[in-house]
Order: structure tokens, then C-alpha cells, then sequence
């Protein structure tokens, strides 16, 4: 599917573009824990009128055989989270033409992805939507606002920063120059854009909320990822401790988040997004990434003027 998609986009653009992967990690498959979360997702299987499926015995895609084809096809540029490749792996991507690029929640990772040789690195910041890339200690430990982290980021390494998290305008991605980074990574501010494959409702759910109606949650892929609130987060995570681990957890419930979306319920839909979301809008990308640039170069000339 991966390959495909990478000569889908290709047939589309001679423009450089990147692949995303997750870097697995290890887990324990505890019988207990997972028969304990299928008794919990028992009601709302009931609710959507789907059977629990039979006895899973894979959890994960083979990250390594994902890997082989972004060398085969010589990607221009490959990022990842949840952890780091090591200095051979990023090694061979760099010498294929690829620019690798890391992402870290913590100074201390920024440095260990600098030290495995990558290119650049994204600080992501607490506020971001999705996935936490916390790999070193504790996510709690890791939720460092973007504001405070890119500096200290940028202090730190010899390499480019990305700034990432809560980033939905130009007034943001301004902000992230001044602080040092290179450049920004946005993810919300994409959501509700016509291009944007998201469900109907899920963009409707990032239009219609606020930044104090999102959080960090591990109940729809048993890892740390920041959504909008709904009845699965809440309900579910009174027994969020009970939960088996990433990728467990989201095996475990993808047949729910699956017939949510058929259903349209964006109650079970795991909703994944920042804490920027009452600044998300409706346009096209064009049109966004256009409004962003072109309001950033105002806002930095503006400042600019202001200290001469």
C-alpha cells in the first residue's frame, strides 16, 4: 500500500515529498490486559452492531519492510516518531539522496537523533494534535509547550529545528522563526481544508471546537495522542491504566474507530488534533499555506520596522 501511494503522488507532482513512518517498539501481548480491553469495547460493539474479532496474533506492519521500499524508491525525505533509527540506518538513507528528519519532545532526544546523524529535527511541542514522539521516559514527563521547548531546542543542536505544535497561522509560524526553528510543522490547521481526507464529521469536530475541548489520551491506540474530546475518550479513559500498550490497544480497537466512520459517530472516532483548533478554518491548501506565508512576512517586517 505504501509503495503505491508513494507512485500515486509521484504520477501527481515532480516536487519533492516525504514519507512518515512509526519506529516500533517493544511490547508485552498480556492475554489479560487485552481480554480486559475487549470486555471493555464489548458495548460500544454492541452499540454499532459489529462482532469482536477473532484472535488477533499481529499487532504490527514489518517497520523493517517499510523501510526497504523508501530505499528502493529513494524517497527525498523520510521523518519518523516514537524513537530513533540509529546511526547505520540513518546513515544509509542519507547516502540514497534522502533527507531524514527525527522527532523529539525533549531536549535530551533531540540530542540522541542529532548524535544518530539525522538532518534536521521537529520539536514537538504539547500543544500538537495526534501522536506524542515522547521515546525517552515518561510522555507525562514530555508535554513541554512549544514555546518553551523549540528555544531550548535550538540552543541545544547544530541542526535544524522544526517547530511543531499549536501552530495554525502565520502569526504562528512567525513566532517559531523568532524562536529559532527553521522552519514549522502544522497538522490541525490541514484538517478542515477540502483537500484533507478526514471524515465529514471529523472536520466538523475541529471546526466546532476549543482549545480547552482537546487531550492527551492512550484509549484509541493504547499510546499517548492529544484529540478532541468525545463519549469513546472519556468513558474509556476511567480504565485508561488497564490498557494494553501501542500497537495492541489500536489493533484492538480499529473495527470500532472503522464503523464509526462508516456510521458516521464521531463519538468512538479517534478525533486527533491540537490545542489550535478554534483557529482552524475551512479553505483551500493553496489557499492556507498562502494566507500563512504571506501573513508571517507582514507580521516579521512589521517587527522588523518596529526596532530600527
Amino acid at each position: 500500500t505504501l509503495r503505491e501511494q508513494v507512485k500515486e503522488i509521484r504520477s501527481l507532482t515532480d516536487e519533492p515529498f516525504g514519507v512518515n513512518l512509526f519506529v516500533p517498539s517493544l511490547f508485552e501481548a498480556d492475554p489479560e490486559r487485552i481480554e480486559h480491553a475487549n470486555m471493555l469495547l464489548g458495548p460500544y460493539r454492541r452499540e454499532l452492531g459489529i462482532e469482536a474479532p477473532e484472535k488477533v496474533f499481529s499487532f504490527e506492519e514489518s517497520f523493517e519492510d517499510q523501510l526497504e521500499m523508501v530505499l528502493e524508491e529513494r524517497v527525498a525525505v523520510f521523518s519518523f516518531t516514537f524513537g530513533f533509527l540509529g546511526p547505520e540506518l540513518v546513515g544509509r538513507l542519507k547516502e540514497n539522496g534522502t533527507t531524514v528528519i527525527g522527532t523529539a519532545t525533549t531536549v535530551r532526544e533531540g540530542l540522541r537523533l542529532e548524535e544518530d546523524g539525522v538532518d534536521m529535527v521537529v520539536a514537538q511541542g504539547s500543544e500538537a494534535g495526534g501522536h506524542r514522539g515522547t521515546f525517552l521516559g515518561d510522555f507525562k514527563d514530555a508535554l513541554i509547550g512549544t514555546m518553551a521547548l523549540v528555544p531550548q531546542m535550538v540552543d541545544a543542536l547544530s541542526i535544524p529545528v522544526i517547530a511543531s505544535g499549536g501552530i495554525m497561522d502565520g502569526r504562528g509560524l512567525a513566532a517559531a522563526l523568532v524562536l529559532g526553528a527553521e522552519a514549522a510543522q502544522m497538522g490541525t490547521a490541514f484538517l478542515a481544508c477540502e483537500e484533507s481526507g478526514a471524515h465529514p464529521e471529523f472536520k466538523r469536530a475541529v471546526l466546532e471546537a476549543a482549545e480547552d475541548e482537546t487531550a492527551v489520551t492512550r484509549v484509541f491506540s493504547g499510546r499517548a495522542a492529544r484529540g478532541v474530546k468525545n463519549r469513546f475518550l472519556i468513558e474509556v479513559g476511567e480504565h485508561e491504566e488497564e490498557l494494553p500498550p501501542f500497537p495492541i490497544q489500536n489493533t484492538l480497537t480499529k473495527d470500532v474507530r472503522a464503523a464509526a466512520q462508516r456510521q458516521d459517530r464521531p463519538e468512538y472516532m479517534s478525533l486527533w488534533a491540537g490545542q489550535g483548533v478554534r483557529l482552524a478554518r475551512s479553505a483551500n491548501a493553496a489557499e492556507l499555506v498562502g494566507s500563512v506565508v504571506e501573513e508571517a512576512e507582514t507580521i516579521l517586517r512589521e517587527l522588523a520596522r518596529r526596532l530600527t
